[in-house]
């Protein structure tokens, strides 16, 4: 895609920072979380004359239109296929499109990040949600005007952090390790790296450097269970003490491998100790023992799951829509209806559906989205049906993308006569079908949101309680979005907010599933307001049914082969 440069950086924030969402009037602010980004680049443009490019990456978002600097890497020194140790944190906000851009320049020392073209090294964009959805993002870097920077790719890889959310933390020390310098002691890092399936090394964590010191003691430091490990605890650990070297040609000192089932027999009062093997020395030295001795001072886990966990392993957000196509919305080919296609402006009916669909496909690997219509005579015999398809596939209601559901909707509307009554319990009910059959997976892989659009309080008010109630020991979210001016009163009684839905039996509701909007209160708001407000709840709602199912995340195999990433050169 075309990249656009700025001819200097913008001003910083405080890292962290997300885009703040507007307050809903009916739901509460969003559940948010805060994702790590880890960046890795390959191949990047050499700028310098003597030595190779020293790169750094800047991390911007974009707010009201404007970009704006979150934060920065280190710089490091002559690579031109690094792996950053710093580890960039984002707030994430499911119910919004949060756009993020990451630069990448050569630095020159004291001079700090260069702000001229010569410097620039390529830059890529994309959203939080593509990146937590896909876990891994590998993108080509792109200089002004969208010219390819050459062969260079970024890599970002995401991780969910919160308080005690699935975190490891660990501490670690060394004794004895080999002397490489020359006039001083060693300056030892250690570096931990997840071996994958692949055979492919991802670097999990770099610690920071001890100065002239052969029995270090390094600061204890805390990280995802998904990143250590990829939820496996005997997956191969490989973890490497350097030498540090201000020219970037660090000093090789040893390494040894391990598991995370092995580091968990450092739990309370015990210690976990490797040996530090140098294999050129073990087969040139004849009495070689070990190039010194690593301990894990400790380590505490904690294993609580979240909206993002279940993203992140694998679970997939899939979206349906269901359109009213009562005759209460008028005619179509009359401009007072609330179907009339105006080739200018889009009508409620599109709004809703473009801003809560478009925050829904970065969730769905395959982009296709089911599309049903109710309260309408249908061809060939149009006989009144309240759950077609509106692509009149009757064996595969799916449109590609959410433009393959507005060209649906678009060329529906003429072959179908609108007529009545407003009843959405078939939808509700065709859909659990299919939310059922998932639950028998026992797995968290997918999770249903249905939009139901109307533009009436709905006839069917008893069997849609009862199709709600059914739904709610499903794994879908309901969201109804009123179009048009009608009286909307009776409609509350379906968002629990106010009390708990009960079937007409008296059966209570397992989870509050449903959430009700009227789209006059966002007619005069950004279109993304109706998204964060309908959406805001879901997160929650995915994490209350897949927590009383007791269906942990899955853990899928990393999500694209990369080679070994290495240490810093």
């Amino acid at each position: 895609m075309p990249f656009a440069h700025g001819a200097a950086c913008p001003p910083a924030r405080p890292a962290g920072m997300g885009t703040v969402p507007e307050p809903c009037p009916q739901a509460p602010l969003a559940v948010l979380s805060k994702v790590e980004l880890r960046v890795s680049c390959k191949h990047l443009l050499d700028r310098d004359t003597l030595n190779k490019s020293d790169p750094c990456v800047l991390l911007l978002m974009q707010s009201q239109g404007q970009w704006m600097e979150v934060d920065r890497s280190e710089v490091i020194k002559s690579n031109l296929n690094p792996v950053f140790a710093k580890i960039f944190t984002v707030d994430y906000y499911f119910e919004e499109v949060q756009k993020l851009r990451f630069e990448v320049y050569d630095s020159h020392g004291q001079a700090g990040v260069g702000t001229h073209d010569d410097d620039f090294l390529g830059g890529m964009e994309c959203t939080v949600g593509q990146i937590v959805a896909q876990k891994r993002v590998t993108k080509p870097l792109f200089l002004k005007y969208g010219k390819f920077a050459g062969k260079s790719t970024i890599t970002i890889i995401s991780e969910e952090i919160s308080g005690n959310n699935g975190y490891v933390e660990l501490a670690f020390r060394a004794k004895k390790l080999d002397d490489k310098d020359l006039f001083s002691k060693s300056d030892p890092f250690l570096e931990i790296y997840r071996i994958d399936d692949d055979r492919s090394e991802q670097l999990v964590y770099r610690t920071e450097v001890v100065k002239n010191n052969l029995s270090p003691i390094w600061e204890p430091f805390k990280v995802s269970l998904n990143s250590l490990c990829s939820c496996e605890e005997k997956r191969k650990l490989r973890c490497v003490v350097w030498d540090y070297d201000s020219r970037g040609k660090h000093d090789f000192i040893g390494e040894f491998f391990t598991t995370f089932e092995e580091m968990q027999k450092a739990m309370g009062e015990n210690k976990v100790q490797w040996d530090c093997m140098n294999p050129k020395y073990k087969i040139k030295k004849r009495n070689y023992k070990n190039s010194g001795v690593v301990v894990l001072l400790d380590l505490k886990i904690h294993r609580v799951y979240s909206f993002l966990d279940y993203i992140m392993g694998g679970c997939q957000i899939h979206f349906t829509v269901a359109i009213d196509f009562t005759a209460s919305n008028g005619d179509p080919r009359n401009s007072c209806s609330l179907h009339y296609i105006n080739p200018y402006q889009p009508n409620e009916y599109l709004k809703a559906l473009v801003a809560v669909g478009e925050i829904c496909q970065d969730y769905d690997s395959d982009k296709k989205f089911s599309a049903l219509g109710f309260g309408a005579r249908i061809p060939p015999k149009y006989e009144v049906s309240h759950d077609f398809a509106i692509n009149f596939n009757p064996d595969n209601d799916e449109c590609e993308g959410i433009q393959g559901v507005v060209e649906s909707y678009q060329s529906c509307l003429p072959k179908i006569q609108l007529y009545g009554p407003t009843n959405v319990a078939p939808i509700i009910s065709k859909v659990a079908r299919v939310a059922a059959d998932e639950e028998r997976t026992k797995e968290a892989s997918q999770y249903f949101i249905l939009l139901i659009l109307t533009d009436g309080v709905v006839t069917d008010m008893a069997d849609t309680r009862e199709a709600i109630v059914r739904a709610s020991y499903l794994p879908m979210s309901i969201i109804i979005v009123g179009v048009g001016n009608a009286d909307f009163t009776d409609m509350q009684i379906l968002d629990g907010d106010d009390g708990v839905l009960r079937s007409p039996k008296g059966e209570p509701v397992l989870r509050d599933i449903v959430q009700f909007v009227p789209f006059r209160e966002f007619k005069n708001a950004s279109p993304t307001a109706l998204a964060k407000c309908v959406l805001a709840e879901v997160p929650k709602q995915v994490v209350e049914y897949y927590s009383y199912k007791a269906f942990p995340p899955r853990c899928p195999r990393p999500p694209s082969p990369e080679p070994s990433l290495g240490s810093p050169q």
